[in-house]
């Protein structure tokens, strides 16, 4: 899974260039606009931006509106929010823990304006030999991507057995890396996302002994927006909107050969299979329906999941140097906010996910 790379804050933040993208004031985004850009990376869930683009279903939606929208494929998924978080995109796809320690982190207020799904179970934990369960992990030299959804994971994982990451010594390695180092002898315990998930699970003698899925609710893929140029332009909001709900629909479709062939162009486009990509879908909890995203974005449990993040952040120093403490960042939801009032930065907004819902857009 996508949610992988290293959050080296601290330099990502501070090179002048983002210093000086960061100081755009409120009035360079106030004004309405008919031009956007949207950035996309490949994920199972984010896979339907680029269907969108493609089939022409988002270039309808935009000119409903009068707008024009570019997609933009992005390759190294933390540049595509770094980029983001500089102003050179208005729109980008993110995990709900990267749009809290980047954007957020960094001063700029965002909005998660769709909420397309949850892992559930396209992170996970695997030990080798005889090792068997989560408990087994103690005393383990730990391969994963550091200060990243995977160690999220783990850490969440430690804590369902009473152990915490002071039993565990974790060794960075990157996701390029991963899948040859769980081949050699010395590597016993690996934490990763699908599809690598399943390339090692399916090795001899290994043992998927936590997952997502044990977390639920808890890594949440969202397409975040810039919270001042959604305020400013509605019409870009209800264009990505629509449009999202209609690639849903066409997934979802009871006219099988209309949903594979979306799918199967999601599945080539992602470097897979019909088959292969259906048994991501399978780990992903997708909110096909705007309704049920909306229930889950209303839920206290999201500003409960929230709350988990901005410790476990702040915990590892992700949000910053002057964070004094987890609660430095207001995060919105709709159930309350979590941190501080007077720093909002972070915000989870179903309006438009509702307007879909009513049939409105």
């Amino acid at each position: 899974m996508q949610h992988f790379l290293k959050r080296l804050l601290t330099t990502l933040m501070l090179s002048a260039g983002l210093i000086a993208a960061f100081s755009i004031s409120a009035t360079a985004f106030a004004k309405e606009k008919k031009d956007f850009t949207l950035a996309w990376s490949i994920y199972v869930g984010w896979m339907p931006w680029d269907y969108a683009d493609q089939s022409g279903i988002l270039k309808k939606w935009a000119n409903k509106y009068g707008i024009n929208i570019d997609v933009i494929q992005v390759n190294d998924y933390v540049e595509s929010i770094n980029q983001y978080t500089a102003g050179q995109f208005d729109a980008t796809v993110m995990t709900n823990m990267d749009a809290l320690t980047i954007p957020a982190a960094s001063g700029v207020d965002s909005t998660a304006l769709i909420v397309g799904d949850f892992s559930d179970g396209n992170d996970g934990i695997i030990l080798k030999g005889n090792n068997k369960s989560i408990r087994d992990i103690k005393g383990q030299n730990v391969n994963l991507v550091e200060l990243s959804v995977s160690h999220y994971l783990m850490a969440r994982g430690l804590e369902s057995v009473g152990l915490a990451e002071k039993d565990v010594h974790v060794i960075n390695t990157s996701d390029a890396d991963i899948v040859a180092a769980y081949q050699t002898p010395d590597v016993t315990s690996v934490v990763t996302w699908n599809p690598l998930l399943s390339e090692i699970t399916s090795q001899p003698g290994s043992t998927l002994v936590f997952d997502s899925s044990k977390i639920p609710g808890e890594i949440i893929d969202s397409l975040v927006v810039n919270t001042q140029i959604l305020k400013q332009n509605p019409n870009f909001a209800k264009a990505l909107t629509g449009a999202w709900y209609e690639v849903m629909s066409e997934m979802t479709s009871k006219n099988t050969a209309k949903s594979d062939e979306a799918k199967t162009f999601m599945a080539k486009a992602s470097g897979t299979d019909l088959a292969g990509y259906n048994a991501q879908l399978k780990a992903t909890r997708m909110f096909y329906k705007p309704a049920e995203a909306v229930r889950f974005t209303q839920s206290s449990a999201l500003t409960d999941t929230m709350k988990k993040v901005a410790e476990f952040s702040f915990e590892h120093g992700l949000l910053g140097e002057g964070a004094p403490d987890a609660t430095f960042i207001g995060i919105e939801t709709p159930a309350g906010i979590y941190g501080s009032k007077s720093n909002i930065k972070l915000r989870f907004d179903p309006a438009y996910m509702e307007m879909a819902a009513k049939g409105q857009l």
